[in-house]
């Protein structure tokens, strides 16, 4: 098996519901995102898969959340959009956009610099 890993960021506004604290305000992030994948091969080139692909495929899914504010997502309507909620969002949109041989593994949501969540299965 091989693991690749790209990042890329996002800005998004969100508040966090049923949260007592700062976060149950509207507020703001520059969210920065790792997604790693794991393939099973290599292609003819000893390449499981492109950077520049994975990053594509990745920044699709960020395009989607990208200055909007979180809390109006359909996906966060029964949850919250928390960095936990929005890793597996990640994950689960890049999953059905990821194949050959390849599928995610594993995918981090940093709030800031030191505070990240890691959403795999």
């Amino acid at each position: 098996m091989f693991e690749i890993s790209v990042r890329s960021d996002f800005a998004a506004a969100h508040r966090l519901n049923n949260y007592k604290g700062a976060c149950e305000n509207l507020h703001g992030h520059n969210f920065v995102v790792e997604a790693s994948v794991i393939c099973s091969g290599l292609d003819k080139s000893f390449i499981a898969i492109d950077f520049k692909e994975l990053k594509k495929k990745l920044n699709s899914v960020l395009d989607e959340l990208d200055h909007t504010y979180l809390n109006d997502n359909k996906y966060f309507q029964d949850t919250n959009p928390t960095s936990e909620m929005i890793a597996k969002y990640i994950y689960d949109k890049l999953k059905e956009k990821i194949s050959n041989g390849c599928k995610p593994k594993k995918v981090s949501v940093y709030e800031t610099k030191n505070s990240k969540a890691t959403y795999f299965e």
